[in-house]
């Protein structure tokens, strides 16, 4: 089996090669180490799993672009037997800031890289990463229930695959994931090619760089670990359900693997796996007996003060189930933080 990962230098892509990597695969990943600059870190990131992937057996690393079609077509050579497109530019801060580039890299890179499968291997399966953003503010209008720690939707116990996207603000982060995902889907149609899109919630594992505009609950565990503030735009209560990477990359192999040509499923922990930020910082209280220093801030534009993925649809389709506990996939992000305190 021969699969290709765009993006496999961040944490989903890196974790996504190591599971095929150690399954006997020929991996290909094709990055071009730009998260750090995207978000205006002195520190390296994504170039620590670069190097980290370069150590295991059966990994090719190819640095490059995916709105190149020529890097994207030497990273799949003369073919592929499944395609996971983790690149993207992930942050909705910087959307806002820079839109044109936000496009560029999740729009016109995904239509690239669909191009040139679809001319060299139309009959690799493709895995496209989206978002729950791509609800955008629809989400925001559904009935809640403040908690003292959180809130909950009142009515409902997740959203469906069903819930409206159009007439509403997204954001541009929003938009040019779901501008990229609609690409996939009409690849699908259009050309027969087996695609899975993947509307994913909050993911998180080791080899995690958060930062303050992607990726939070790696952002608060390394703030609390080395002493730093943070900061909270909104109130803490704002909830969302949390998936271990481990599972979402288990949730991508049964649909490469598996019948279905073509699917779009909500994926997160579902009503079971959830966690405010107020809670996260009482749970690193609890596991590091470390307070972490918080100042509140404004809400940011478009933020769901409550996302919770209704795993239904995934759950029949692929009989899939999340496996790591909220509990367990927090230690062993504490524990990679604690190991790693240097290179962050």
């Amino acid at each position: 089996m021969r699969v290709l990962i765009t993006g496999g230098a961040g944490m989903v892509g890196s974790h996504a090669a190591e599971f095929y990597a150690s399954g006997g695969a020929e991996v290909v990943i094709l990055d071009n180490l730009m998260r750090s600059r995207l978000f205006g870190m002195d520190k390296k990131s994504v170039e620590y799993n670069w190097e980290y992937l370069g150590t295991l057996k059966g990994i090719t690393r190819i640095k490059g672009d995916i709105r190149n079609a020529d890097d994207v077509a030497e990273a799949i050579g003369s073919g592929v037997d499944a395609l996971i497109h983790c690149a993207a530019q992930p942050g909705v801060g910087f959307s806002i800031m820079d839109p044109r580039e936000d496009f560029s890299i999740n729009a016109l890179g995904t239509f690239t890289v669909l191009e040139a499968m679809r001319t060299i291997s139309p009959k690799a399966a493709f895995v496209y990463c989206s978002t729950n953003k791509v609800y955008g503010e629809h989400v925001s209008q559904l009935p809640l229930i403040e908690e003292k720690m959180r809130y909950r939707f009142a009515e409902i116990d997740g959203i469906t695959e069903e819930m409206p996207i159009d007439g509403t603000g997204h954001t541009p982060y929003g938009v040019s994931k779901y501008a990229g995902e609609l690409y996939a889907q009409e690849y699908s149609y259009s050309y027969g090619m087996k695609c899975g899109i993947f509307r994913m919630s909050c993911t998180y594992g080791t080899r995690q760089f958060g930062f303050e505009d992607q990726g939070w609950i790696a952002h608060f565990i390394i703030s609390a670990v080395l002493g730093r503030p943070v900061t909270i735009y909104g109130d803490g209560k704002q909830l969302r359900d949390i998936l271990y990477v481990g599972d979402l990359v288990r949730a991508f192999d049964i649909f490469i693997k598996g019948p279905l040509r073509h699917g779009v499923f909500n994926i997160g922990g579902g009503r079971e796996l959830t966690l405010s930020l107020l809670e996260l910082i009482g749970l690193l209280k609890e596991k590091t007996g470390r307070t972490l220093s918080y100042s509140l801030a404004d809400w940011r534009p478009s933020d769901q003060k409550v996302y919770v993925s209704n795993l239904t649809k995934v759950r029949t389709a692929l009989g899939w189930e999340p496996a790591i506990s909220v509990s367990d996939g927090i230690d062993r992000l504490i524990e990679w933080v604690e190991k790693n305190k240097k290179i962050l």
